[in-house]
């Protein structure tokens, strides 16, 4: 179950301050599907061998930054102004450094689109796009949850992001194996195929994104930060 016992922003005194926190949640949440929508974009782009979604994705890139720098005003004028306490601050905090994530998960969907003009140019890569596909559905299905995690303070569902975060590099390390010995074996195919390596990476930060949002979720929410430790001292803390 959620934590709705630990729900408690916008819980004050002074409704201007509500409404700040929750433009703050709702501007960061704005930012998230954009993003979301971007690698989702960007993947099917690769897939259709689509030159032209994948230029409307590069040109979106501007937009996804000016909502990074936006929300970082946002979240610098509320603590300058309520100089925020305990949870308030948390979740100030915890914003700043996720919009930093969603940015970098632009960043990698842009790098993704440029590899699938790349493609659409030179032709598709004989290998490697099952693997897109099946990675491609599994970051984007994290960073979803990282999204909803955070709209619902839900500790619980960010440890369940963070447990997946292994098996992403498992899928990624397997499929670069396959691509590599691919290469090996029929070396006119290295430009092409060294492109779907990079699409592939670029989905594994995505995940790693995701990650890094679901860590702070429980920063958020628990009050202790679990970054750089064991999955197990993560349990600990979501479980008290």
């Amino acid at each position: 179950m959620p934590d709705r016992k630990d729900d408690v922003y916008g819980d004050h005194i002074s409704h201007k301050f509500n409404d700040e926190l929750m433009e703050l949640k709702t501007e960061f949440l704005k930012m998230g599907g954009m993003v979301e929508s971007q690698v989702e974009n960007a993947i099917q782009a690769l897939m259709d061998g689509d030159g032209h979604l994948a230029e409307q994705i590069r040109a979106k890139d501007k937009q996804v930054d000016k909502m990074e720098m936006d929300l970082d005003e946002e979240a610098t004028l509320i603590i300058a102004r309520r100089q925020p306490t305990a949870r308030d601050l948390r979740l100030v905090i915890s914003v700043i450094k996720m919009v930093a994530d969603l940015e970098r998960v632009g960043d990698e969907a842009k790098k993704i689109a440029k590899l699938a003009i790349k493609l659409s140019e030179e032709g598709q890569a004989p290998r490697g796009y099952v693997e897109v596909r099946h990675i491609g559905t599994h970051v984007l299905g994290m960073l979803h949850d990282s999204l909803d995690a955070f709209a619902r303070l839900d500790s619980e569902q960010a440890l369940r992001i963070m447990k997946e975060d292994k098996r992403v590099d498992e899928e990624y390390q397997a499929a670069a194996r396959t691509l590599l010995t691919f290469m090996m074996e029929d070396t006119r195919n290295i430009s092409r195929c060294m492109s779907v390596m990079w699409v592939l990476r670029a989905l594994e930060r995505v995940g790693d994104h995701a990650c890094n949002i679901a860590e702070n979720v429980i920063f958020m929410v628990k009050g202790e930060d679990v970054r750089h430790t064991p999955v197990e001292e993560a349990e600990r803390v979501v479980g008290r």
